[in-house]
């Protein structure tokens, strides 16, 4: 049976998937098998555990035909060797690390589809099969299995019953925590990229040459570094309980986690803009940065000045500016600058050719790795939180595009999901505008340029060491502002018991008052009984006195 999928507007056979909410693929359990995958394996010696990971792949259910598995040596001494009957190829690749490793065997893979396999990690025969749904589904999916770590004395030979022979053993608890703190994945998660691990994790071959390969100067991190440009390149992540699979023994991040953050978090805080829990410095540069602007730098040197200038002293610090025009053909011999026609243009190259955020090219292509893509009309100045605002709307609503329309500027500024449009490239239907493809899979605003404090009027412009006093004065006041309602709910906490305290003595004297009324009518009572009694006994006085002694 061929696989199914999903309706798309206009009949267009590419599924679109919103955000990361890939539930509306919904690929069959059954399907017909198309789509060839390589299984790339890197290995460092462990010879044991890589015959046992190779029987594991010996035994999917996912046709032979389509499985290309390609073992990886990265210098073990003695030489890697393959089992007798494998058929799996084995390459050599020198230069020491894992991202190498899987570089070499990238570059020998043939697959429409990269599974990265540890040497390592044993796969339960339905695995790949597992994997391979999905991507017959959608053509831009990252799918991660599910790992379990056993800690079982190693067999001499892969056993039928894998559970019987690894259990018990731990979940990949980190995992298991994100996939279910975020409905799996589905629920909008800032970072589904932290999926992308390379023990068991199979990505379209599309997205890994749009994203390019593994990066080989880090020394750990390479595969969150890989699914961050994964996502740039439009990925969707999926987690995929029923590709199971056992890793032989704890890994080093296991071990080591803390001093293998350390190392990670010193190299990722440079190429990973999502991470700025990581960016806390208030000035310094990144090699990615969060935003980057584009503007037409022939659009006149007052124009273009006055908008560069305020987005390099905006309060996203994390943020570098393009300038589009014909740089390489300006002449540096000028005897009579002021009549040259292109003097605008002069002005612009020296004024910031020595601004290291600033880069002078021919087209307005930003770095693919670059989250936000501003592209901003010259002319149209930004007020200092201007830029800070745009992102927030678009990471606070998901969106892929927010539009700025300003009365005096016929071309709106635009405020770029790089992901967003690199999906969108993905499912556009042919002559179909992108920005409608980029509405279907994340979201299009469009605001007035004003109500964003854009306007046409440079202001004063801080400067990044004013605009840090000015936020280091507000967390001040914030804070101080903070203590006062702390001491202020103190003392209505302290009301508040007075208060109870007042209705107790309230509600005793409530008690005590009516004991006393009922005691004062107890008397009143008697006293009208003792009248009585006088009364009775006057009464009998008087009638005795009017018989008289002889009657």
């Amino acid at each position: 049976m061929s696989v199914t999928r999903p309706e798309t507007p206009g009949g267009s056979g590419v599924p679109r998937v919103r955000g990361n909410d890939y539930r509306v693929l919904r690929p069959p359990a059954h399907f017909t098998p198309e789509l060839r995958v390589s299984v790339v394996v890197p290995a460092y010696g462990a010879q044991d555990k890589l015959d046992l990971v190779l029987q594991g792949l010996a035994r999917q259910t996912y046709p032979a035909e389509l499985t290309e598995i390609i073992v990886v040596d990265n210098g073990s001494t003695p030489p890697l060797r393959l089992p007798e009957g494998s058929a799996a190829r084995l390459v050599r690749c020198e230069r020491p690390g894992r991202a190498a490793a899987r570089n070499a065997g990238l570059a020998e893979a043939s697959g429409d589809v990269i599974h990265w396999l540890d040497s390592d990690v044993v796969l339960t025969p339905g695995a790949v099969e597992a994997h391979m749904r999905w991507h017959h589904a959608a053509p831009y999916l990252s799918v991660t299995g599910y790992i379990r770590f056993t800690s079982a004395p190693l067999p001499a030979a892969l056993p039928d019953d894998l559970e019987a022979a690894f259990e018990p053993a731990e979940p990949h608890a980190w995992l298991v925590g994100l996939v279910e703190r975020t409905d799996g994945l589905t629920d909008n998660p800032a970072r589904p990229f932290s999926l992308h691990v390379g023990g068991a994790t199979s990505v379209s071959a599309r997205l890994v040459e749009a994203a390019g390969p593994m990066d080989e100067d880090l020394i750990v991190g390479q595969d969150t570094e890989m699914g961050y440009r994964l996502a740039q390149a439009g990925a969707v992540f999926v987690p995929e309980p029923r590709a199971r699979a056992y890793h032989l023994g704890p890994t080093m991040r296991m071990r080591e986690q803390r001093r293998v953050d350390r190392v990670s978090h010193a190299f990722v805080a440079d190429r990973i803009p999502a991470y700025q829990w990581l960016r806390t410095h208030p000035a310094r540069q990144w090699k990615v940065p969060y935003v980057t602007a584009v503007l037409d730098g022939t659009a006149g040197y007052e124009a273009v000045r006055a908008s560069v200038d305020a987005l390099l002293a905006s309060t996203v610090v994390d943020l570098s500016v393009l300038l589009t025009g014909p740089w390489d053909t300006l002449d540096g011999d000028r005897r009579a600058p002021l009549k040259d026609p292109d003097l605008d243009l002069v002005l612009v190259q020296g004024h910031y050719a020595h601004e290291p955020r600033v880069r002078l090219a021919a087209a307005g292509e930003a770095d693919p790795s670059v989250p936000f893509v501003l592209r901003l009309p010259a002319g149209l100045v930004p007020g200092e939180d201007s830029v800070a605002r745009l992102v927030g709307l678009a990471r606070a609503e998901g969106l892929g595009l927010v539009e700025l329309r300003s009365p005096g500027h016929d071309v709106p500024a635009r405020l770029e999901r790089a992901s967003s449009f690199a999906r969108a490239r993905l499912v556009a239907r042919p002559g179909e505008p992108l920005d409608d493809a980029v509405a279907d899979v994340s979201g299009v605003r469009r605001v007035e340029a004003g109500a964003y404090g854009f306007g046409d009027e440079p202001g004063e412009l801080m400067g990044r060491r004013a605009a840090y006093q000015a936020r280091v004065q507000a967390q001040a006041e914030a804070a101080r502002r903070a203590k006062e309602n702390e001491r202020l709910r103190g003392q209505v906490t302290r009301w508040r018991d007075e208060a109870a305290r007042w209705r107790r003595s309230t509600v005793e004297l409530r008690r005590e008052v009516s004991a006393l009324r009922r005691e004062l009518h107890a008397a009143e009572r008697a006293q009208r009984a003792r009248r009585g009694v006088r009364a009775l006994l006057a009464g009998r006085v008087r009638r005795a006195l009017r018989r008289g002694p002889h009657d």
